[in-house]
């Protein structure tokens, strides 16, 4: 029988009989590179344009999944002076805005540092670790997870459909 050859972008297959927590990691780092693939090869201009009624933009949701990692991670997992949990919707819709400063390297770049730094963190709990959580109570490693898995796979998706309309690429490798 001829051996199945596996794309080593899609840790989810690979971690197919890993533990529970090779698993959850799996997938919320594949989705991660799922988004920043939807980024990577557009232009500033591009990853800024607005194509649909709200103001969602691919640089929009990369900065705004940025901030998103490091509010369930660092935040709430191990929040340092000045670190404030942030539970405003005003805070989310405003984690979309964009500035002049924010040109694809950089959010690519921000990201990708928000991505490590949530792995380091979550890294030192077990997934059974709970914290308080000012909204939930208290909330598990493991409910952070899923629910990050959650948050950005939905968000992977719409810059899947947002690359699309700006230049036809589809797919998720």
């Amino acid at each position: 029988m001829a051996e199945i050859a596996i794309d080593p972008t899609l840790g989810p297959v690979l971690a197919r009989t890993g533990d529970e927590r090779a698993v959850l990691e799996s997938f919320l780092d594949f989705h991660r590179g799922v988004l920043l693939r939807k980024l990577r090869g557009l232009s500033d201009a591009d990853a800024a344009r607005r194509l649909v009624p709200s103001a969602t933009t691919v640089a929009g949701l990369v900065k705004h999944l940025t901030l998103v990692e490091r509010n369930w991670f660092p935040c709430l997992l191990a929040p340092g002076p000045g670190d404030v949990y942030l539970t405003s919707e005003e805070d989310a819709v405003a984690s979309f805005a964009l500035t002049g400063e924010d040109t694809v390297e950089r959010l690519a770049g921000a990201y990708e540092r928000a991505c490590a730094r949530s792995r380091e963190v979550a890294g030192r709990f077990d997934l059974d670790h709970v914290v308080p959580h000012p909204q939930l109570g208290e909330v598990s490693l493991r409910w952070i997870l899923v629910h990050m898995i959650e948050e950005t796979a939905r968000h992977a998706g719409h810059a899947d459909i947002l690359r699309e309309l700006t230049d036809g690429s589809t797919g998720a490798v």
